[in-house]
C-alpha cells in the first residue's frame, strides 16, 4: 500500500517514509491509496484479543513492511509494563443503559494522546532504519495542552532523536504547561509561543516548508519531522481504539454485534474523530460520528454548513486542547470524499490559506452529511455538565470531555436518535482541577499543584501518580518566543 499526498495525487510513498517525514513535500498530508476492509469474522476474533493484540493485528493491514513480531514487540512496549495505569489500556465505562465513555486517560501523561504517542516512537525509529535515514531527526511538535507532554514522555532519551514542543502562552492549564516544563530527558526542550495554537501551528508548518533551513540543517545531518497528528504515525494507533471499545461492548453485552454506535469525540484538529470515520470505513459499525466542540466553534459550523471560516474570536477557554480554529487532519477527508483530487483540496488549503475560508462541494456536504452530526456548547454549560455528572453518576469528568456529554445531549434531543453511543473521555479531571472543583460548587478552587490535593480531598478520589508526583520535579524550560521567531528557537536547541 502507498500514501499519497493530499495535496498532488503523484506525490506518493511507502508508509515508512510517511511516518518517516510526517509532511509531503507540497505541505500536503499522507493518507493511504485505500482503507483495508475487516473480514466479516474479524471482531469476533478480536474481541477476545488483548488491547496489544488488538493493536498488532489492526496496524498490521496498514503497515507493509513492518513485520508481526516487530508490531507485537512495539506494542508490548507501548501498551504493557506498567505504562497504562489499567491492564485494559483503554476501558470503557457505562454511565447509563444508551451511554458509555470511552477512558483514554490512564496512560503516562493522563490525556489520549498517549494513546498515539506510546507507540509513534517505535514506528518513527523504525521507518528511519527502513527508508534509509541516518541523518538525525529533530522533531516539532505545537500542542495545544496534551499532544506536548504525550510526545515529550514518548520521544524522551530515545537515540537520534531531537523534539522541541511550541505550545500557546496562557493557552493551556497550569498542570499541562508544568508537566511539559518539567519533562525529564537529555534530547528534548520546551517553548511557549506568544499568542494562540493557531499560530503555534502555522509557525511549525512554515518552518517544515523552509527550504533554506532544510538544506542548512540537511549540512548538519539533521532533518525534521512531526509527531503531530498530521503524521500519519500519530492517526494509525488512534483508529485502534474505536475498534477495540466496539469490541468491548460486545464482550459486555452492551451491543450485540451488527448493532448500531454512535460515537461523540471532542474534537480540536480533528484527527481522534477522523480515525473512528477510519474504522468506521473498515467495516466497525459505527453510526454516527459527533463532533463536539468548544465556542472555537469553526467545525460545528462547517459540518453543517459545508462552509470553513476560521475568521471569528479565537477563545481560551477551560477546554484548551480544542482551543483551534485550523483543524488540519480535515484535510485527509476532503481527500477522500472527493476520491482524491488533490487538485480540488489543494485549491480549498489554498483559500484558507489566503483568504482563511472555503467551501466545499455539494457531493462532499452531502458526504458530511451522511456521516457526521455537530454541536458545541460554552464553558457554562460544559461546567453544567460536569456538575451534573458528579451529582448523578459520582462520575467526574474533564471539561473536555463535558463538552462531548453536552453535544451527545444535544444530539439526542435534536434528532431522537436513542441508538447506544460511546463517548470519547480525552484527559483526567485532574488535569483540570481549577475548572472541575467551579463546575461542582467550589467557589474559590485553589490553583497549581494544591489543586490537585484539594480535588482529590474534595472528591475521595486518588489523582493519578503521574499529576500526584509533579510536586517533586524541577522546572527545567521557561523560554517564551515570538511567532515569527520560532526558527530560532529550533536553531538554539540544534546547536
Amino acid at each position: 500500500m502507498y500514501y499519497v499526498s493530499t495535496r498532488d495525487r503523484l506525490s506518493k510513498t511507502t508508509v515508512a517514509g510517511a511516518i518517516a517525514y510526517g509532511l509531503a513535500p507540497d505541505g500536503g498530508l499522507y493518507t493511504p491509496e485505500a482503507i483495508p476492509s475487516l473480514a466479516g469474522n474479524a471482531l469476533n476474533t478480536l474481541k477476545d484479543m488483548t488491547y496489544q493484540q488488538r493493536a498488532v493485528y489492526l496496524m498490521n493491514m496498514y503497515l507493509d513492511g513492518f513485520s508481526a513480531s516487530e508490531l507485537s514487540g512495539f506494542a508490548a512496549k507501548a501498551y504493557g509494563s506498567g505504562r497504562f495505569d489499567d491492564p485494559r489500556v483503554a476501558p470503557i465505562r457505562k454511565v447509563d443503559d444508551a451511554t458509555y465513555t470511552l477512558e483514554l486517560w490512564h496512560g503516562p501523561t493522563c490525556a489520549f494522546k498517549d494513546m498515539a504517542l506510546q507507540m509513534l516512537p517505535h514506528l518513527l525509529t523504525a521507518s528511519l532504519r527502513k527508508v534509509g535515514e541516518n541523518k538525525m531527526v529533530c522533531i516539532l511538535v505545537a500542542t495545544s495542552g496534551d499532544t506536548g507532554k504525550g510526545a515529550l514522555e514518548g520521544f524522551k532519551d530515545v537515540p537520534g532523536t531531537r523534539i522541541l514542543v511550541f505550545y500557546p502562552k496562557d493557552g493551556v492549564s497550569a498542570i499541562q504547561e508544568l508537566q511539559m516544563n518539567t519533562q525529564e530527558g537529555v534530547n528534548v526542550g520546551v517553548c511557549s509561543v506568544v499568542g494562540n495554537f493557531d499560530d503555534a501551528q502555522t509557525g511549525v508548518k512554515r518552518i517544515f516548508s523552509d527550504a533554506d533551513l532544510k538544506a542548512e540543517l540537511a549540512g548538519r545531518g539533521v532533518f525534521l519531522s512531526s509527531a503531530n497528528s498530521i503524521n500519519w504515525g500519530r492517526v494509525l494507533p488512534q483508529i485502534v481504539y474505536y475498534v477495540s471499545a466496539y469490541c468491548d461492548m460486545m464482550k459486555e453485552g452492551a451491543i450485540e454485534k451488527g448493532d448500531r454506535l454512535n460515537v461523540c469525540v471532542p474534537t480540536g484538529n480533528f484527527g481522534d474523530i477522523l480515525a473512528a470515520w477510519y474504522a468506521k470505513q473498515m467495516g466497525v459499525p459505527l453510526g454516527r460520528l459527533i463532533c463536539a466542540s468548544n465556542s472555537n466553534n469553526v467545525l460545528t459550523d462547517f459540518i453543517e454548513t459545508g462552509v470553513y471560516d476560521r475568521n471569528r474570536p479565537f477563545y481560551n477557554t477551560i477546554s484548551p486542547s480544542m482551543d483551534i480554529l485550523i483543524s488540519s487532519n480535515l484535510e485527509r477527508l476532503l481527500h477522500a470524499y472527493t476520491h482524491g483530487d488533490a487538485s480540488q483540496v489543494k485549491g480549498w488549503m489554498d483559500a484558507l490559506a489566503e483568504t482563511g475560508r472555503y467551501e466545499v462541494s455539494a457531493p462532499v456536504k452531502r458526504a458530511l452529511d451522511r456521516d457526521f452530526a455537530a454541536a458545541w456548547c460554552d464553558d457554562a454549560a460544559a461546567k453544567a455538565a460536569i456538575g451534573k455528572m458528579w451529582r448523578e453518576k459520582q462520575y467526574l469528568i474533564d471539561p473536555h470531555t463535558a463538552v462531548a456529554v453536552n453535544a451527545l445531549e444535544q444530539y439526542r434531543a435534536k434528532t431522537g436518535d436513542d441508538a447506544p453511543a460511546l463517548v470519547v473521555s480525552t484527559a483526567s479531571p485532574f488535569k483540570f482541577c481549577p475548572a472541575v472543583m467551579e463546575a461542582i460548587g467550589v467557589s474559590e478552587p485553589a490553583q497549581g499543584l494544591d489543586s490537585i490535593r484539594q480535588l482529590s480531598d474534595l472528591t475521595g478520589l486518588a489523582a493519578p501518580e503521574p499529576l500526584a508526583e509533579l510536586a517533586g520535579k524541577r522546572v527545567r524550560f521557561d523560554r517564551t518566543t515570538e511567532k515569527e521567531n520560532m526558527v530560532d528557537a529550533v536553531r538554539e536547541m540544534l546547536r
